[in-house]
């Protein structure tokens, strides 16, 4: 398989940039300043294949059967997506899905939840983007679009759960239905390319508690609209006000 180019050194994304911010001084500040603008501007521009607004994807992790020691979600999502690159920097490690301990203060009692992209309907990392490679799909699913990423990391710093990821080292053996490449941001998929083939993500079928649902959040009839409408959940953050399309039980 052929290596890919490091994105900040392609011809087409630099004129892409120098595009964009001759557009830029054309139109004025509506073109660069933040807001739902620049979030409007990235849905519409969104690859629409197996995407449709009838339908918004989201989890559901119950921490109350997620135990510390396991990291089956983790490995599946490494396995499905091709993250198998060794660093010597922890730091530098690409990683869409991590394990986190919380603890109450005053209880004492403990959680181990796994922590990926919300999925937010309204992404901080869209709305920083400047080119518009970090993108939301019709059915609510957040995505890098690493042919226009340039990986100046904008969206690191946007997004309020560290679920982004950085790739420093050029990449073998990848998953062809999933492309990654050195220079790019990228984080959880929600494992679009399974999505669209109507199966699951890898980290739900691969938790052995069953702590994990995946379904359509718009659905009043789905198990997982219906167990958010009966028993209370929490968004990580809510008070951001994100609308996230990742809800927590137990914490």
């Amino acid at each position: 398989m052929n290596e890919p180019r490091d994105p900040v050194d392609n011809p087409s994304r630099r004129g892409f940039v120098g595009a964009a911010a001759a557009a830029g001084a054309g139109l004025g500040v509506l073109a660069l300043a933040p807001g739902l603008h620049l979030v409007e501007v990235s849905e519409a521009n969104a690859p629409s294949a197996g995407a449709s607004s009838k339908v918004r994807w989201g989890m559901l992790i119950d921490t109350n059967k997620c135990s510390s020691g396991c990291d089956a979600c983790v490995k599946a999502c490494a396995s499905e997506n091709g993250i198998n690159e060794t660093v010597r920097d922890p730091r530098q490690a690409s990683q869409w899905i991590r394990k986190i301990e919380l603890k109450e203060p005053r209880s004492g009692r403990e959680h181990s939840l796994p922590m990926m992209c919300q999925h937010c309907a309204h992404p901080p990392c869209v709305d920083v983007c400047p080119t518009g490679a970090s993108m939301k799909r019709a059915d609510g699913i957040v995505l890098v679009d690493r042919h226009t990423c340039i990986g100046c990391r904008y969206c690191m710093l946007a997004c309020p759960y560290k679920a982004r990821s950085f790739v420093h080292l050029r990449l073998t053996e990848q998953n062809p239905e999933v492309p990654r490449g050195i220079g790019c941001v990228e984080s959880c998929t929600f494992c679009v390319q399974r999505v669209d083939k109507g199966l699951k993500p890898a980290c739900v079928e691969a938790c052995p508690e069953g702590a994990m649902l995946f379904g359509d959040l718009k659905d009043p009839n789905s198990e997982i609209a219906r167990r958010i409408a009966q028993e209370k959940t929490t968004q990580v953050r809510g008070d951001l006000r994100l609308d996230l399309g990742v809800r927590y039980q137990g914490i």
